[in-house]
């Protein structure tokens, strides 16, 4: 690596005296652009913050809208499954109501057609099976 070179010592300040009007002029014409940078930098960071903060809001809306479906989602879920649940109980229902339509449509059919009429309990004979063995 190179050799570092010694630094000159400043010298002690001189007597301090008043500055002029073109000093105070020149002082105040380079402390402006100061002035006016750090301005710039002042909006620039505001400007930051409330990009920020839009930001902010619109995935806060965008949180709000996916729980919103999500509500949504678990209803029509709900929905879903209580049609599926109605529909075999109609089925169900439609099933008994055939069976019992089928069997008083064949009796009135047998009854018509050929005559036929029920047996009474006292003329029916039963036979036990379980003794036939």
């Amino acid at each position: 690596p190179p050799a570092r070179l010694p630094r000159p010592v400043a010298s002690p300040p001189a007597q301090a005296r008043p500055a002029t009007p073109a000093e105070r002029t020149r002082s105040t014409a380079a402390a402006r652009p100061q002035a006016r940078a750090g301005a710039q930098q002042q909006r620039r960071l505001s400007f930051g913050v409330f990009w920020i903060g839009v930001a902010g809001l619109l995935l806060t809306g965008v949180v709000a809208v996916n729980v919103l479906v999500l509500r949504q989602n678990v209803q029509l879920d709900q929905a879903i499954r209580e049609r599926t649940r109605l529909r075999a109980e109609n089925a169900g229902l439609a099933s008994r109501v055939s069976a019992a339509v089928a069997a008083s449509r064949i009796e009135g059919l047998a009854q018509r057609s050929l005559g036929l009429v029920p047996a009474s309990q006292q003329e029916t004979t039963f036979l036990d099976l379980r003794r036939a063995k």
